[in-house]
């Protein structure tokens, strides 16, 4: 598991994918600079871009989640 663990985060700060077969695929997103909002004192707060890691299943997870299908 520790070496998933380091090839994933190794992968993506390289702003690779890494995808795990059958489960799906985590990617690197940039988000734009933009203003947000204090929300206890009503201030706008300048939020600086940055990078997140975003996920999307496979096909077959959906289908096992959804519908309890244990084939592939």
């Amino acid at each position: 598991l520790h070496y998933y663990h380091e090839s994933m985060a190794q992968t993506l700060v390289l702003g690779e994918d890494f995808d795990i077969r059958a489960i799906g695929r985590f990617r690197v997103k940039t988000t734009a600079p933009r203003m947000g909002r204090n929300p206890r004192t009503g201030e706008s707060v300048a939020i600086p871009a940055g990078r997140k890691v975003a996920f999307a299943p496979s096909t077959v997870l959906k289908r096992r989640v959804n519908f309890g299908e244990t084939d592939t």
